[in-house]
Protein backbone atom coordinates (compact mmCIF):
# COMPACT_ATOMS: atom_id res chain seq x y z
CA UNK A 1 0.00 0.00 0.00
CA UNK A 2 1.10 3.48 -0.71
CA UNK A 3 1.60 5.79 2.07
CA UNK A 4 0.94 8.87 2.21
CA UNK A 5 3.21 11.39 3.74
CA UNK A 6 1.04 14.81 5.19
CA UNK A 7 3.52 18.25 4.60
CA UNK A 8 2.37 20.47 7.23
CA UNK A 9 4.97 23.31 7.15
CA UNK A 10 1.74 25.95 5.43
CA UNK A 11 0.29 25.14 8.58
CA UNK A 12 3.84 26.82 10.05
CA UNK A 13 2.85 29.74 7.53
CA UNK A 14 -0.28 30.74 8.28
CA UNK A 15 0.69 30.73 12.36
CA UNK A 16 3.92 33.09 11.44
CA UNK A 17 1.98 35.52 9.45
CA UNK A 18 0.80 36.99 12.92
CA UNK A 19 3.74 35.82 14.58
CA UNK A 20 2.39 33.55 17.43
CA UNK A 21 0.86 30.30 18.29
CA UNK A 22 -1.77 29.50 16.11
CA UNK A 23 -2.53 27.42 14.11
CA UNK A 24 0.03 24.82 15.38
CA UNK A 25 1.69 22.46 13.14
CA UNK A 26 1.50 19.85 16.25
CA UNK A 27 -2.64 20.17 16.25
CA UNK A 28 -2.15 19.69 12.42
CA UNK A 29 0.11 16.47 12.87
CA UNK A 30 -2.53 14.97 15.19
CA UNK A 31 -5.41 15.67 12.72
CA UNK A 32 -3.59 14.32 9.87
CA UNK A 33 -2.50 11.27 11.89
CA UNK A 34 -6.38 10.64 12.44
CA UNK A 35 -7.22 11.15 9.47
CA UNK A 36 -5.18 8.44 8.15
CA UNK A 37 -1.27 10.04 7.31
CA UNK A 38 1.38 7.42 7.72
CA UNK A 39 4.02 10.01 8.49
CA UNK A 40 4.34 13.95 9.19
CA UNK A 41 6.75 15.50 6.87
CA UNK A 42 8.70 19.12 7.58
CA UNK A 43 10.86 21.18 6.01
CA UNK A 44 13.41 22.69 8.66
CA UNK A 45 14.87 25.20 6.32
CA UNK A 46 17.49 27.58 6.98
CA UNK A 47 16.22 30.85 7.18
CA UNK A 48 12.95 29.15 9.63
CA UNK A 49 10.44 30.31 7.78
CA UNK A 50 8.08 27.98 8.66
CA UNK A 51 8.90 25.30 10.83
CA UNK A 52 10.97 26.11 13.44
CA UNK A 53 13.35 24.20 15.80
CA UNK A 54 10.82 23.80 18.56
CA UNK A 55 8.05 22.18 16.07
CA UNK A 56 10.66 19.73 15.25
CA UNK A 57 10.94 18.95 18.72
CA UNK A 58 7.21 18.59 19.65
CA UNK A 59 6.71 16.81 17.11
CA UNK A 60 8.86 14.28 17.51
CA UNK A 61 7.65 14.01 20.92
CA UNK A 62 4.08 13.55 20.63
CA UNK A 63 3.33 12.05 17.33
CA UNK A 64 2.37 8.22 16.68
CA UNK A 65 3.49 7.57 13.40
CA UNK A 66 6.62 8.98 11.78
CA UNK A 67 9.10 11.71 11.31
CA UNK A 68 10.67 12.71 7.98
CA UNK A 69 12.92 15.73 8.19
CA UNK A 70 13.50 17.37 4.76
CA UNK A 71 16.51 19.23 4.93
CA UNK A 72 19.75 21.08 3.71
CA UNK A 73 23.18 19.72 4.13
CA UNK A 74 24.41 23.01 5.88
CA UNK A 75 26.11 22.32 9.10
CA UNK A 76 23.76 23.38 11.67
CA UNK A 77 21.07 21.52 10.13
CA UNK A 78 22.65 18.59 10.13
CA UNK A 79 23.62 19.00 13.95
CA UNK A 80 20.06 19.37 14.64
CA UNK A 81 18.45 16.09 13.13
CA UNK A 82 22.00 14.21 14.60
CA UNK A 83 20.29 15.90 18.51
CA UNK A 84 16.41 15.22 17.23
CA UNK A 85 17.04 11.98 15.36
CA UNK A 86 13.56 12.22 13.32
CA UNK A 87 12.60 8.55 11.67
CA UNK A 88 13.71 9.61 8.32
CA UNK A 89 15.85 12.78 6.80
CA UNK A 90 15.24 13.35 3.36
CA UNK A 91 18.14 15.53 1.56
CA UNK A 92 17.13 18.70 -0.33
CA UNK A 93 18.45 21.43 -2.47
CA UNK A 94 17.39 25.01 -0.29
CA UNK A 95 17.91 28.67 -1.81
CA UNK A 96 16.82 31.69 0.10
CA UNK A 97 14.71 32.91 -2.46
CA UNK A 98 12.69 30.25 -3.46
CA UNK A 99 8.89 30.07 -3.13
CA UNK A 100 9.86 25.98 -2.51
CA UNK A 101 11.80 23.47 -3.87
CA UNK A 102 12.86 23.94 -7.27
CA UNK A 103 14.35 20.89 -7.90
CA UNK A 104 16.26 17.64 -7.21
CA UNK A 105 19.49 17.81 -5.17
CA UNK A 106 22.38 17.71 -7.63
CA UNK A 107 24.58 14.33 -5.80
CA UNK A 108 27.03 14.17 -9.43
CA UNK A 109 28.09 17.72 -8.42
CA UNK A 110 28.43 17.54 -5.14
CA UNK A 111 29.37 13.57 -4.26
CA UNK A 112 31.87 14.14 -1.26
CA UNK A 113 30.01 16.77 0.51
CA UNK A 114 26.73 14.79 0.75
CA UNK A 115 27.86 11.53 0.90
CA UNK A 116 29.75 12.81 4.39
CA UNK A 117 26.08 13.91 5.75
CA UNK A 118 24.87 10.44 4.52
CA UNK A 119 26.56 8.76 6.46
CA UNK A 120 26.79 10.86 9.58
CA UNK A 121 23.28 10.44 9.81
CA UNK A 122 23.20 7.01 8.94
CA UNK A 123 25.60 6.14 11.97
CA UNK A 124 22.83 7.59 14.34
CA UNK A 125 20.32 4.88 12.66
CA UNK A 126 19.05 7.42 10.73
CA UNK A 127 16.86 6.60 7.28
CA UNK A 128 18.29 8.37 4.49
CA UNK A 129 16.10 9.68 1.49
CA UNK A 130 17.26 12.16 -1.03
CA UNK A 131 15.64 14.49 -3.27
CA UNK A 132 16.35 14.24 -6.77
CA UNK A 133 15.31 14.72 -10.62
CA UNK A 134 14.01 11.38 -12.15
CA UNK A 135 17.58 11.68 -13.86
CA UNK A 136 19.69 7.95 -13.97
CA UNK A 137 23.24 9.70 -13.04
CA UNK A 138 21.24 11.05 -10.07
CA UNK A 139 19.40 7.81 -8.98
CA UNK A 140 22.85 5.54 -9.58
CA UNK A 141 25.21 8.45 -7.72
CA UNK A 142 22.23 7.95 -4.50
CA UNK A 143 22.90 4.50 -4.68
CA UNK A 144 27.18 5.12 -4.15
CA UNK A 145 26.75 7.09 -1.39
CA UNK A 146 24.95 4.79 0.42
CA UNK A 147 20.90 6.37 1.02
CA UNK A 148 18.26 4.15 1.79
CA UNK A 149 15.70 5.95 -0.27
CA UNK A 150 14.81 8.47 -3.07
CA UNK A 151 12.23 10.58 -3.24
CA UNK A 152 11.55 11.79 -6.84
CA UNK A 153 11.06 15.23 -7.86
CA UNK A 154 7.36 15.36 -9.48
CA UNK A 155 7.26 18.55 -9.76
CA UNK A 156 7.73 18.61 -13.60
CA UNK A 157 5.08 16.51 -14.30
CA UNK A 158 2.81 18.47 -11.86
CA UNK A 159 3.55 22.02 -13.42
CA UNK A 160 2.92 20.12 -17.65
CA UNK A 161 1.06 22.62 -19.39
CA UNK A 162 -0.89 20.03 -21.33
CA UNK A 163 -1.68 16.06 -21.55
CA UNK A 164 1.62 15.31 -23.89
CA UNK A 165 4.01 16.67 -21.85
CA UNK A 166 2.40 15.46 -18.57
CA UNK A 167 2.72 11.92 -20.07
CA UNK A 168 6.29 12.64 -21.21
CA UNK A 169 7.26 13.71 -17.83
CA UNK A 170 5.46 10.41 -16.70
CA UNK A 171 7.17 7.83 -18.13
CA UNK A 172 10.40 9.27 -17.24
CA UNK A 173 9.58 9.44 -13.81
CA UNK A 174 8.31 5.79 -14.53
CA UNK A 175 11.75 4.48 -15.89
CA UNK A 176 13.75 6.21 -13.20
CA UNK A 177 11.64 4.16 -10.45
CA UNK A 178 12.02 1.00 -12.55
CA UNK A 179 15.63 2.00 -12.11
CA UNK A 180 15.00 3.07 -8.44
CA UNK A 181 13.94 -0.59 -7.47
CA UNK A 182 16.48 -2.65 -9.55
CA UNK A 183 19.43 -0.90 -7.42
CA UNK A 184 17.54 -1.75 -4.14
CA UNK A 185 16.27 1.92 -3.20
CA UNK A 186 13.21 2.29 -1.33
CA UNK A 187 10.76 4.53 -3.51
CA UNK A 188 9.23 7.55 -2.73
CA UNK A 189 7.95 10.40 -4.48
CA UNK A 190 6.71 14.24 -4.09
CA UNK A 191 6.51 17.47 -5.11
CA UNK A 192 3.18 19.47 -6.93
CA UNK A 193 1.13 16.52 -5.91
CA UNK A 194 -2.43 17.47 -5.97
CA UNK A 195 -6.13 15.65 -6.40
CA UNK A 196 -6.40 15.94 -9.91
CA UNK A 197 -2.63 14.30 -10.80
CA UNK A 198 -1.73 12.26 -7.83
CA UNK A 199 -3.19 9.11 -8.75
CA UNK A 200 -0.97 7.84 -12.23
CA UNK A 201 1.99 8.39 -9.28
CA UNK A 202 0.82 6.20 -6.87
CA UNK A 203 0.02 3.73 -9.38
CA UNK A 204 3.88 3.34 -10.41
CA UNK A 205 4.66 0.34 -9.32
CA UNK A 206 6.71 -0.01 -5.87
CA UNK A 207 6.05 3.35 -5.03
CA UNK A 208 6.23 3.21 -1.00
CA UNK A 209 5.63 6.49 0.39
CA UNK A 210 4.24 10.17 -1.69
CA UNK A 211 4.59 13.54 0.36
CA UNK A 212 2.28 15.77 -0.22
CA UNK A 213 1.53 19.00 1.64
CA UNK A 214 0.48 22.51 -0.32
CA UNK A 215 -2.40 21.08 -2.17
CA UNK A 216 -3.51 19.29 1.03
CA UNK A 217 -3.41 22.68 3.21
CA UNK A 218 -5.14 24.80 0.50
CA UNK A 219 -8.32 21.68 0.25
CA UNK A 220 -8.32 22.14 4.17
CA UNK A 221 -9.39 25.79 3.34
CA UNK A 222 -12.61 24.74 2.56
CA UNK A 223 -13.15 21.30 3.84
CA UNK A 224 -10.94 20.83 7.02
CA UNK A 225 -8.01 19.21 7.31
CA UNK A 226 -9.16 15.97 8.50
CA UNK A 227 -11.63 15.81 5.23
CA UNK A 228 -8.97 16.88 3.16
CA UNK A 229 -6.72 14.39 4.01
CA UNK A 230 -9.12 12.02 4.19
CA UNK A 231 -9.42 12.42 0.93
CA UNK A 232 -5.94 12.29 -0.63
CA UNK A 233 -5.54 8.77 1.53
CA UNK A 234 -8.57 7.67 -0.48
CA UNK A 235 -7.23 8.60 -3.83
CA UNK A 236 -4.23 6.87 -2.84
CA UNK A 237 -5.63 3.85 -2.04
CA UNK A 238 -7.97 3.71 -5.22
CA UNK A 239 -4.39 3.80 -6.94
CA UNK A 240 -3.51 0.27 -5.84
Amino acid sequence: MVKLGVNIDHIASIRNLRKGFFPDPVCAAKISEDAGADGITVHLREDRRHINDSDVENLKRIIKTKLNLEMSISADIVAFAKKIVPDYVCLVPEKRQELTTEGGLDIVSNRKKIEKVVSVLKDKKITVSIFIDPDFKQIKSAKKIGADFVELHTGNYADAKNKIGRLKELVKIQNSADLVLKLGLGLNAGHGLDYENVQSIAEIRGMNELNIGYSIICRAVFVGLFQAVKEMKEIIKSAE
